[in-house]
């Protein structure tokens, strides 16, 4: 079985935002840590805004102006 929890690092000890299941209790669990991918995504959007631009109001796509 596996299971994606997210959980916050504090002082040592893990934060989980969701309970284990009962049925874990007194089990031997092993764990992934996996850094959060804010960051990469913040970056990419940061980007994707640097060249983005604003279209005119009346603006349509022609997708038959684009294959001739």
């Amino acid at each position: 079985m596996y299971k994606i929890l997210e959980a916050t690092y504090h002082q040592g000890n893990l934060i989980l935002k969701d309970k284990l299941s009962e049925s874990l209790e007194g089990k031997q669990i092993k764990i992934i840590i996996l850094e959060s991918c804010e960051t990469k995504k913040e970056n990419f959007l940061d980007k994707v805004n640097q060249h983005s631009f604003k279209l005119p109001q009346d603006y349509q796509f022609n997708r038959e102006e684009l294959y001739d």
